[in-house]
């Protein structure tokens, strides 16, 4: 069995003295020979750190049970996968504005929320004909897969979902709307946003579509496709088995079995999202790096970029 265990984890939680926390908590981590990255503000933490199992779940235990955090962190919540590796070369604990960036700093879930959903709930919600299904992810993660009859907002980051709602909602028409997302932190502050923009009926799916997958019955399910995953899985299905997708390290686009096979595909260079829109600088330089890939597995190592591209999916 992999021997490295690895945690996402995130709560909205007010946390006014979050620049203390940072030194007692990266010790902690230290101390176990944890590495990863976790994001601390005001609105809460977020993150994703690996280690042995036993010393994860000794952080896990510090951030619920420690005087300095119980209060705070008592119901924290987290995600496990594992891994033959350590997918992180460092520890770090960070202090953000927000801790996932909508740049909207007035809202925060911790202030007011949109209704919490079950996936085994989730169903009947969205059969709702007078419900609007958001997708509060970006394009390439929606590329791979997406819930039935699901509006695709077309962004390529967070930041550009309040311009989405600004130009394509209108509160008297839109009564109900319900949002997902991967694992649960962006729809619920989406959820935040809609309810400070006046939208009174807002729901979001708990635990995300990770639980969702999870937790629905695959005869059952509304999904469709993969759900994409920042990490070396790419995309997942239900009941969380690995998917069928491989990754551009140039774009990062998800590429199925048949793009893989296009000409236009060349490992660790280009795919076809990309081939057209590389510079010769660029292009130069990734052939460097996919020559030392190489050789690195000749002498049965890891290259340091393979590590890094890791480390930048799950973070």
């Amino acid at each position: 069995m992999p021997q490295y265990l690895t945690a996402a984890l995130y709560k909205f939680v007010s946390l006014p003295d979050y620049q203390s926390l940072q030194a007692p908590i990266l010790a902690k981590c230290q101390q176990h020979h944890i590495k990863g990255t976790l994001l601390l503000a005001e609105e809460g933490i977020n993150g994703t750190i690996a280690g042995l199992a036993e010393d994860i779940h000794q952080v896990l235990d510090y951030l619920k049970n420690d005087a300095l955090f119980k209060q705070r962190f008592a119901d924290l919540e987290h995600k496990e996968s594992y891994a033959d590796e350590h997918p992180f070369y460092r520890m770090k604990v960070k202090l953000k504005k927000e801790i996932v960036t909508m740049g909207v700093p007035s809202v925060s879930p911790t202030k007011q929320v949109g209704t919490y959903v079950k996936p085994e709930d989730w169903n009947a919600l969205i059969s709702d004909p007078d419900v609007v299904l958001l997708d509060t992810r970006n394009d390439y993660e929606v590329h791979i897969g997406t819930f039935k009859n699901a509006v695709d907002p077309k962004t390529t980051t967070f930041r550009e979902f309040p311009e989405f709602v600004a130009k394509n909602l209108d509160i008297t028409k839109n009564k109900k709307v319900a949002m997902f997302c991967t694992g649960g932190i962006r729809c619920e502050k989406a959820s935040s946003f809609m309810m400070a923009q006046g939208f009174e009926e807002v729901y979001h799916l708990q635990g995300g579509i990770l639980k969702y997958l999870e937790t629905v019955p695959e005869e059952e399910s509304l999904w469709q496709g993969e759900c994409f995953v920042f990490d070396q899985r790419v995309g997942v299905k239900h009941g969380l088995a690995v998917g069928d997708y491989d990754q551009c390290y140039a774009c990062r686009m998800p590429l199925s079995k048949e793009e893989l096979q296009s000409p236009q595909y060349t490992a660790g260079i280009s795919c076809p999202h990309c081939y057209d829109k590389i510079s010769a600088e660029k292009r130069a330089a990734l052939m460097e790096r996919q020559k030392q890939v190489q050789l690195a597995k000749k002498r049965g190592e890891t290259h340091i970029g393979e590590k890094q591209k890791k480390m930048n999916q799950i973070g």
